[in-house]
């Protein structure tokens, strides 16, 4: 029952943090308050993803005051756009420090370099978010956030991989890409856009997706998902590098990689967190297409200054973020209604 309203917390701070950002482009289809707009990446990153992020961990920490990093994230979230940003900054990094906490107690259980990597990543989040709750700019975040995203995908999928076949210099070089990004947090966003277009040549290189994509089915849907947003990876990573605009690359990377990855685990991550079945279905398809189509128009919207497509483009993932949740909400209540096989029999 906690968990199902620590998500609600959470998505509390999606549907806001969505709306900001509709605001920040030029639209504006519900009122949103000056704060929820100017802190639309806090909304996004510590209220929404850190919430889910760290829900997923503290299930899998197992111990009860781990589940205070989603609910300081979450109410950091309610209070950002309740009137009061300096508290609800301060309750994300609160939030952050739990995980971070519990990541590092977790490499005491199992100590590996997936598990070291999960840790480096909270501790990434826990900097951003320090940073911005003592008063720095969003901005000053952002190298710390890639990071985190990166490393925690980048740890999980390299544990999900650890039966796919690869030469010893594999290991070696990921953890030079880890090393990497971590130094490129107190150096430039160049050197952090190396560093994650790196990571996704090194995930299309050894990631099992490469596999899984010629089975069928939900392995298939996962798999795509994921090469899908390593390209987004690759592409905003070799724009940061490049300095070829801000918006562009950084949609790229949060929209592109960060959300393909979300839709493609939601059928695993779901019924482990909320204990509730959540099969595939090619309906699953519809809102990863309109994501990362309408994510193509934003970006070439950035890049070629077409305010007109990045409008679009926005108006697109906003609608495809909504068409997933809706999607997914309509198969489990359709899984929960399906009587067990052995009445249909």
């Amino acid at each position: 029952m906690k968990e199902r309203f620590l998500l609600v917390l959470g998505f509390a701070s999606l549907v806001t943090g969505i709306a900001a950002g509709l605001a920040r482009s030029g639209l504006e289809p519900v009122p949103v308050s000056d704060d929820a707009v100017l802190l639309h990446g806090a909304l996004m990153v510590g209220g929404f993803f850190g919430s889910v992020i760290s829900l997923e961990r503290a299930v899998a920490f197992g111990r009860l005051w781990g589940y205070a990093a989603p609910l300081a994230c979450g109410l950091g979230g309610i209070a950002l756009v309740a009137g009061a940003p300096r508290t609800g900054l301060w309750l994300m990094a609160a939030g952050s420090l739990v995980l971070a906490a519990a990541s590092v107690l977790l490499t005491r259980r199992q100590s590996s370099l997936e598990s070291w990597t999960l840790a480096a990543g909270a501790g990434c989040w826990l900097a951003g978010n320090g940073a911005v709750a003592l008063g720095a700019p969003l901005a000053a975040a952002v190298p710390w956030w890639l990071a985190f995203f990166a490393l925690t995908i980048g740890a999980e999928r390299l544990e999900l991989s650890r039966y796919m076949p690869r030469p010893k210099v594999a290991k070696w070089l990921f953890i030079g890409i880890v090393l990497l990004l971590l130094a490129s947090t107190f150096l430039s966003l160049k050197i952090t856009g190396i560093s994650l277009a790196a990571l996704a040549l090194w995930l299309f290189a050894w990631d099992i997706a490469r596999k899984t994509v010629q089975g069928r089915g939900l392995a298939r849907y996962i798999a795509l998902c994921l090469l899908a947003g390593y390209a987004w990876l690759a592409l905003g990573g070799a724009l940061l590098a490049m300095g070829k605009g801000y918006d562009a690359p950084l949609h790229a990377i949060l929209v592109g990689f960060v959300f393909s990855m979300v839709f493609g685990h939601a059928p695993v991550i779901v019924p482990a967190v909320l204990r509730v079945a959540l099969p595939y279905s090619r309906w699953m398809y519809l809102p990863l297409a309109l994501l990362h189509a309408s994510l193509a128009l934003r970006v070439a919207g950035g890049l070629i200054g077409d305010p007109a497509w990045r409008v679009a483009g926005s108006a697109g993932n906003a609608l495809a973020i909504a068409a997933f949740i809706v999607t997914a909400a309509l198969i489990c209540i359709k899984a929960r209604r399906r009587p067990p096989a052995s009445l249909a029999a």
